[in-house]
């Protein structure tokens, strides 16, 4: 289960580091991202202006027009905040989740757009893993807010511009973002709790605060299928095989309770996409409501089956809590 974060790319690889140059360029962009770096884009300044004119759409959520850019554009970073929402701020290596339109500034092409497909994207920011000018933009904004920027190709794609979306190197890039949610370490399933009223399987905690759940695994022969239960029940949208998912989830063996993997122990959410996880977590995860808490007992061959892992012996049964955090 232990998966590294993948570069989560929008569609045509826009605003992620993934689509704009190789692998050094990437940590190059990163390091700016920290103020490490002695570059341009470390010392860009932010300012209030100026920013092109929302014509229509001006609602949070609501898709924007978004008038061609006047005059020539500010070589900082301008930033102007049209809606201040009310919840929490947005932190260093959270996981943004936004609506968003992107367009040139000087020809007002629409080179991108999450409304179009019908739900927010969700990815890392502050680290490196987007444009550098939502990086520097967006942390310390609040949830419900919306931003527009206008970025300089020193915090967009740079020189190399990003052919494929139409993006030149000399292209000052205008977004309007509607920040929807920020999940960190402390993120949590929320709903309704259900009864656990099975003495045959485990039990799980219900706590929201933060924390890892307690798994309490009886003194009994572990299951030969697989066991998918809502500990808590969200709202959101079903799960489909094919999506990718931020997830928060502790895994013990059904034999001695052992704990082997916690995103809670590493402080950092996991993301993945559940057709690249064991059958156990594709299997038991579709279908389940985004905000739930999920217990799954996996059978071996669902698992590892009889090939032994760090922590894991071979013909393992594993039980886990899974907080449905978002889909990506």
């Amino acid at each position: 289960m232990r998966r590294r974060s993948l570069l989560l790319a929008v569609p045509a690889g826009l605003l992620t580091l993934a689509g704009c140059g190789d692998d050094k360029a990437d940590k190059a962009k990163s390091k700016d991202t920290d103020g490490s770096s002695n570059s341009a884009d470390a010392a860009a300044k932010i300012v209030d202006g100026p920013l092109p004119e929302i014509t229509k759409g001006d609602k949070f959520r609501q898709k924007p027009t978004v008038a061609k850019g006047s005059g020539d554009p500010s070589k900082n970073l301008a930033v102007k905040t049209l809606i201040e929402g009310k919840g929490p701020e947005v932190k260093k290596g959270d996981s943004l989740q936004a609506d968003y339109l992107g367009q040139i500034w000087a020809s007002a092409k629409v080179f991108d757009n999450s409304y179009d497909r019908g739900e927010p994207a969700v990815f890392p920011i502050g680290v490196g893993q987007v444009i550098p000018g939502w990086d520097k933009a967006l942390v310390g904004k609040k949830v419900g807010s919306r931003v527009e920027l206008a970025i300089p190709p020193a915090l967009g794609y740079g020189k190399q511009g990003n052919p494929q979306a139409g993006i030149k190197g000399t292209d000052t890039l205008v977004f309007v973002v509607d920040i929807v949610g920020s999940f960190g370490a402390q993120s949590s399933a929320k709903g309704k709790e259900v009864a656990q009223d099975n003495i045959d399987l485990p039990k799980a905690g219900t706590n929201t605060d933060g924390k890892a759940p307690s798994i309490d695994v009886p003194k009994k022969d572990a299951p030969k299928k697989l066991v998918s239960n809502y500990v808590i029940e969200g709202d959101g949208a079903e799960l489909k095989a094919s999506d990718t998912v931020l997830v928060q989830y502790k895994g013990v063996l059904w034999e001695g309770g052992k704990e082997f993997d916690s995103t809670y122990k590493r402080k950092q959410l996991a993301q993945f996409p559940l057709a690249q996880v064991v059958k156990g977590w594709s299997q038991g995860l579709t279908g389940k409501k985004i905000g739930s808490r999920v217990l799954i007992v996996v059978p071996p061959d669902l698992g590892y089956g009889d090939k032994e892992q760090q922590g894991i012996p071979a013909n393992s049964t594993l039980v886990f809590t899974v907080d449905i955090i978002a889909k990506m």
